[in-house]
């Protein structure tokens, strides 16, 4: 004797070897063993023979109307063999009851199971349903299918070309583009942004990797929309100086400039002068809002997206031959030691007589450090006295620069090409810089904690840096306060720090109290956005040095060790490791093979071919 029965779902025959009551021992017809529940078991039968019983059950299932079969089965619940019955019009064989059985299990959206061998015909509503479902499920397979077919030939469905950002940043896994994609990448072997290339739907490499940063921080698009509701200040006191601003050629942000004023009985005067914003644009207006959403100006080699729309930057960027509102901090210190003897703040219009650029006054770098003269430099004594102001500030915090040796990277991208240019970080006029913008954001954090106006500050203790309204020293830089003001039209902090002040020196009520939720909250923002955009920025900068590789043509390159099998290549900022590097001491120079560069992937090979030997003298 034969049995048919069901287990996890499926159903088995086997033959029967012991029968108990409430259990069987029965031999599957491949001669597996198995003991089964008695009332697991759905029929009893001689023949067939067991090893042919359940292919010819499902024959005629295949050949049963199951609409047909649904209309026999009336409303209540019923037994398969009860069903067989009516169905067959006779008592059935075991086949035929088989046959029944497998049918029914097999439209689930028909017969709603009950029990073991037990259904119920759906109601015809739900049935309708339930059908159209099925068809739309059908339907959609086969628009995948033949989107994969398409993918596979390397052909872009129209349908897909609207979801390209999400298909390649968010996708939706139960979204039939989505799976169409990923069964093509499965056949191609293609990861999904290396097939939509060769499918023709991504621009350039480029564009992918802008595109991701894009996706997820300006999913609008990164244009400004609504209106630029800002007002240009009025009647402000004019400043008596001659101030310039000294920035890359490619600044279009001029947040600040400096002034050197000789006093009456022998003093300088040294300004400050840091654009303000803060003066026409009200936290809570629609430009308000705008930069408290974007947080900070996002750099990339070759495009930047403003914190603040054009006609703003226009309007507040300290521009020469213009004449500016600032927020100026003013320092009078004695012309020979430096030492400062008194210092206020004040909100005033400044005119700036020169924007000069670091390509246009770098040689003072190398005349300043050697004390040979530089003719034809604009502002050289007002950049030489700051200079050397700068190394009595540097000193007097007890911070000296340690990276004097460092080199820093500018990139200029043109016509799709990049030029890469170094320079020696802590120079003279970076210094200069540094440390005028380190004493206007000591002294102005300073001001605002005495007066008791909340602030966010920069500061570190144990080692780490942070953002906080505490009014905690800045270990690393060596002061007691460290409130970010000299950026306002590109970082949002600076923003608030300068709503804060000048609102102290108007005398007027700030814009946000001590632990305000909006100031707390824009503190946590911008430190997760800044250190996004930061990050993205880095990783351009890794896409256009693999550029450079290609661009040049380099079939080999120079490499310094930093330490294991990682190396920093020569003349870009490109650190990555080298898999064949041999066990070599940190400082090693060596020679790479410059292998497959990958655009999309943003990698390259790189193989160890040589030590780089040293030059011997003659």
């Amino acid at each position: 004797m034969n049995v048919l029965y069901e287990e996890n779902g499926a159903f088995k025959v086997g033959a029967i070897l012991a029968d108990g009551d409430t259990s069987l021992q029965v031999e599957a017809p491949h001669g597996k063993r198995s003991k089964i529940k008695a009332n697991a078991v759905l029929l009893r039968f001689e023949q067939p023979a067991l090893g042919e019983f359940m292919a010819r059950a499902e024959a005629i299932a295949a050949e049963i109307d199951t609409g047909f079969l649904w209309e026999c089965c009336g409303e209540t619940e019923f037994g398969f063999a009860d069903l067989a019955k009516d169905y067959c019009g006779h008592a059935p064989t075991p086949l035929e009851a088989a046959g029944i059985l497998i049918k029914l299990h097999a439209a689930p959206a028909y017969f709603y199971r009950k029990g073991k061998g037990h259904y119920k015909a759906a109601p015809a509503d739900i049935l309708k349903s339930a059908l159209a479902a099925i068809e739309k499920k059908r339907v959609q397979a086969e628009l995948a299918a033949a989107w994969t077919a398409q993918l596979v030939r390397f052909e872009m469905p129209e349908a897909l070309k609207p979801l390209v950002n999400e298909l390649l940043y968010k996708p939706d896994r139960g979204r039939i583009e989505t799976k169409a994609v990923e069964e093509a990448c499965t056949q191609t072997g293609l990861s999904v942004a290396k097939l939509l290339e060769r499918c023709g739907a991504l621009a350039s490499s480029h564009d992918y990797h802008l595109g991701r940063f894009l996706y997820e921080y300006f999913p609008k698009g990164a244009e400004f929309f609504g209106t630029a509701d800002f007002s240009a200040p009025i009647e402000l006191p004019q400043a008596d100086v001659r101030a310039f601003s000294l920035d890359d050629a490619t600044t279009t942000e001029i947040d600040d400039a400096f002034s050197l004023t000789q006093l009456p009985g022998g003093m300088v005067r040294v300004g400050i002068h840091i654009a303000a914003p803060a003066l026409g644009i009200q936290p809570q207006s629609v430009l308000g809002r705008s930069a408290r959403e974007r947080l900070s100006t996002a750099y990339m080699p070759g495009l930047k997206i403003t914190m603040l729309p054009r006609v703003a930057v226009e309007a507040f960027t300290l521009a020469e031959g213009l004449s500016r509102p600032a927020v100026s901090l003013y320092v009078d210190c004695d012309p020979e030691t430096f030492a400062i003897s008194a210092e206020f703040s004040r909100v005033e219009n400044v005119p700036i007589v020169a924007n000069l650029r670091h390509q246009q006054v770098e040689s003072l770098d190398d005349a300043f450090e050697s004390g040979t003269p530089a003719p034809g430099i604009p502002f050289v004594d007002e950049l030489r006295w700051l200079w050397q102001f700068a190394q009595k500030l540097e000193a007097l915090r007890g911070k000296a620069s340690n990276m004097q040796d460092r080199l820093e990277y500018n990139f200029y991208v043109e016509d799709d090409r990049v030029s890469i240019e170094a320079r020696r970080r802590g120079a003279p006029l970076d210094k200069l810089v540094a440390e005028l913008m380190i004493l206007a954001n000591h002294r102005w954090g300073k001001m605002l904690d005495e007066n008791g106006v909340a602030a966010i500050y920069r500061a570190q203790g144990g080692g780490k840096v942070r953002m906080t309204t505490s009014a905690l020293p800045h270990e690393g830089l060596g002061v007691s306060h460290y409130a970010w003001s000299s950026s306002p039209l590109r970082r949002y902090v600076d923003l608030v720090n300068q709503w804060q002040l000048i609102a102290l020196l108007s005398e007027k009520a700030p814009p946000f109290a001590a632990n305000d939720a909006d100031l707390l909250a824009t503190l946590r923002d911008f430190e997760m956005t800044y250190a996004a955009y930061n990050e993205f920025q880095n990783s351009m900068e890794h896409y256009w040095c693999l550029r450079w590789l290609r661009q040049n043509g380099l079939g080999e390159t120079g490499a310094e060790v930093l330490r294991d099998n990682l190396v920093r290549l020569n003349r870009i900022p490109f650190v990555t490791r080298v898999p064949s590097l041999p066990d070599l001491p940190a400082g090693s120079k060596v020679v790479l093979e410059v292998g497959e560069i990958d655009f999309i992937d943003a990698t390259v090979k790189l193989v160890f071919k040589a030590l780089e030997q040293a030059e011997t003298a003659a």
